[in-house]
């Protein structure tokens, strides 16, 4: 990795360190911030509500939307303890730059780890309560009657010993300056009115008649376009740059040797990307001219011998149980590199003005955003704004900032002049922070009962938390790597997972579901396959192993296996296969139905696809990301791959990195099984248990093992619906 990469890079571990280390302590400070109020004059009751006179209940939303419907779902924790009413509600952006004015009021802005729920549902339900209790203890105040006798509903204030009401319109003036509670209490789950209910997301509307702006759609006046090239062959340089061609060429504004990449500025994209098609650039390709898979396969295969390994779970010993062991199964399974192939490109756009700097992007990560951009430019991040924009798709890959780094940089050399970036599709696909590929070694042992007694996983693969954020690992271990294996929930005796760091040359990064995306499939396959050598039922050899230990993976598993009728016959030549796993603080499982002709054509005729998330905050919100990770896992494991020859990435659009077309989608069913109890992420969990599902009803169907993804490789292809 270059040291212009640590330079984008940096931040982002920085953030990540000071997040995790005190986000309880900062998301405190953002319930009571007196005196300040928009044109309007309307208060705010703390950072995240506003009532208007008008009856308008603003609420502010401090993360990124980029389709999984968080800025509805979020934003309805506040409204449910508000007591708000949800037709009177409008959500907002807050912004990275009011975050920091405010000393991170909002608290962590990442839109990243499915986390949006799961970690800011206490703050967000108790800054609806706080503005709840200064409503009342306003209007109490003016009715001289104790708060306690008070109630609220549908944004009023309610007296019933002497019959009176106050519209939270009305009292909101009064109550902004009451004093905050220090402590409030939280309704009980059973009394929710709003939560739990599917509600339509707030920017629909916007969205479906054009509204919306993402950030490739920033316009701003004067504003020139740039079109970037980065070495094919990651972390080389330029040597030299001839512009000569193009530089006297209508609309070219400018030609950029900025090192690590080419720019050309020019009065629109599309002359700006034509011309960058005729600049002779010589790279300097460094020490990786020669990489490709093979090498890299090899470099994995390495690291099942490699002499030290990091271990991240041992119980029992499970060498000493293979070694005794009757029968002793082993397979090796490999999963490849992805890239991300948002819809939207990665785009930015820089306004690099005497004393300050705007940005319009797509980012998931506001505050590493402005970070990035004020480091860039040499400035305090107090002058940098950031303009929250739509994303159109971020799986992942926009939250490290380099796209943000290389617009400041243009910026930089056309001070005063609003620089908007695009990358074009090819330099999307061939210079991401692709998911890790993986090789994994299983080995188990079954006993004459056909249970499991020893299983040893051996990962080799390179590390994000390593290479990427630059942190150093637990005990040698990435999390990601071994995900869903270190923590898997069968009653195995003794569990071996070891680890080999195997990094190279291809950067890699956070792909939607990271190791979930590819790890359950490897374990739950494996699972398959012992189950098929005991003789036993699938379903039920899984549910022999989960015992009393594990209640909810046995219960999300039991409601996807009922409603997908899971033991009634089939029609002749239709197969079943099931899976389930967890992660991001949910629970999941799934099953699928297939048929596979003498052509290799897979007919998907059933998902059922479940989760336990704990609480459901949006029910329709969870079917539509259930329903979007189908279509998003079902691409990758028919036809995602990168692979590489002399150095680089060999796809470079659409043609050879291959989405789901819409007559190839299956009919999804969606179980919503939620225990309660805890808070659970969906977008990235949902994806999880579909792969193996998938794969294990294919195996049923042919009598093969497919070890390997994407299943192109091996003469499958996915039929119309």
């Amino acid at each position: 990795m270059s040291s212009t990469d640590q330079g984008v890079r940096q931040p982002d571990r920085r953030l990540f360190l000071k997040t995790s280390a005190t986000a309880a302590a900062g998301l405190s400070l953002g319930f009571y911030l007196p005196g300040r109020s928009d044109a309007n004059n309307a208060p705010r009751l703390n950072a995240w509500v506003e009532v208007r006179p008008d009856e308008t209940v603003i609420i502010r939303y401090a993360r990124a939307e980029m389709g999984q419907g968080s800025r509805t779902s979020a934003p309805m924790l506040v409204a449910e303890e508000l007591d708000a009413d949800w037709g009177r509600v409008r959500v907002e952006y807050a912004t990275a730059h009011e975050n920091l004015a405010s000393k991170r009021a909002y608290g962590d802005m990442a839109a990243v780890g499915s986390r949006t729920i799961r970690q800011s549902q206490d703050y967000l339900r108790k800054a609806g309560a706080t503005a709840r209790h200064m409503l009342v203890a306003a209007a109490a105040q003016q009715w001289g009657v104790p708060a306690g006798e008070c109630t609220t509903a549908k944004g009023r204030v309610m007296h019933a010993a002497s019959k009176r009401s106050v519209t939270y319109g009305k009292i909101a003036q009064a109550a902004a300056k009451m004093e905050a509670p220090k402590e409030v209490t939280l309704k009980d789950p059973k009394n929710w009115t709003l939560v739990g209910k599917s509600i339509a997301r707030v920017d629909i509307p916007d969205i479906v008649t054009g509204r919306i702006r993402y950030g490739i759609d920033a316009q701003v006046p004067g504003m020139l376009h740039a079109a970037v090239a980065a070495c094919p062959v990651f972390n080389g340089k330029v040597r030299t740059m001839d512009a000569s061609k193009v530089q006297n060429r209508r609309g070219i504004v400018q030609v950029l040797n900025l090192g690590e990449f080419v720019a050309v500025v020019a009065d629109n994209y599309w002359r700006a990307k034509e011309a960058l098609r005729e600049v002779a650039i010589d790279w300097d390709v460094g020490a990786h001219g020669g990489l490709s898979s093979a090498a890299i396969m090899e470099h994995f295969k390495g690291g099942f011998d490699q002499a030290e390994l990091a271990v991240a779970r041992n119980d029992g010993n499970t060498g000493d149980a293979l070694s005794k062991a009757a029968r002793v199964f082993e397979a090796e399974y490999y999963t490849p590199y992805l890239a991300h192939a948002t819809m939207e490109p990665l785009v930015c756009t820089a306004w690099l003005k005497p004393d300050s700097l705007e940005i319009w992007t797509s980012t998931q990560n506001p505050e590493s955003t402005l970070a990035t951009a004020a480091r860039t430019a040499g400035i305090d991040q107090s002058k940098v704004l950031v303009h929250p924009m739509q994303l159109g798709g971020g799986l992942g890959r926009k939250s490290p900032q380099d796209f943000t780094r290389q617009a400041v940089m243009i910026a930089k050399e056309m001070p005063g002049k609003p620089i908007k970036m695009v990358w074009s599709r090819e330099e999307d696909i061939q210079h991401d922070l692709y998911r890790p590929a993986s090789l994994v070694r299983f080995k188990a042992a079954l006993n004459a009962q056909g249970t499991i007694d020893a299983l040893h996983i051996r990962v080799s693969a390179p590390s994000i938390l390593a290479t990427l954020l630059r942190l150093p690992l637990p005990r040698g271990v990435d999390g990601q790597a071994v995900a869903s294996f270190n923590d898997h929930p069968y009653d195995i005796p003794n569990t071996l997972v070891d680890y080999a760091q195997r990094n190279t040359n291809v950067p890699v990064g956070f792909w939607r579901t990271v190791g979930h995306s590819q790890n359950p499939y490897m374990r739950e396959c494996f699972i398959d396959e012992l189950a098929a050598a005991a003789g036993k039922d699938p379903l039920a050899f899984r549910l022999s192993m989960l015992g009393g230990k594990h209640p909810r993976d046995r219960s999300i598993l039991e409601a996807v296996a009922k409603a997908a009728g899971w033991g009634k016959p089939m029609p002749a030549g239709v197969f079943r296969g099931i899976a389930e796993t967890e992660g991001y603080g949910s629970y999941t499982a799934c099953v699928c139905e297939v048929s596979v002709n003498a052509r290799g054509e897979v007919k998907i005729h059933r998902v059922v696809m479940g989760i336990d998330c704990g609480y459901a905050v949006n029910p329709d919100n969870i079917e539509a990301q259930l329903q979007g990770s189908a279509v998003h896992g079902l691409s990758a494991i028919f036809w995602g791959e990168m692979t590489v020859k002399e150095g680089r990435i060999e796809q470079s659009n659409f043609h050879d990195y291959r989405l789901m077309r819409l007559n190839e989608m299956p009919k999804v069913e969606t179980v919503i099984a939620t225990t309660g109890g805890f808070w659970g992420g969906v977008g990235e969990p949902a994806m999880a248990p579909l792969p193996p599902a998938l794969v294990n009803a294919i195996s049923a169907a042919t009598g093969k093992r497919y070890r390997s993804l994407p299943l192109k490789n091996h003469g499958l292809s996915l039929a119309r619906a």
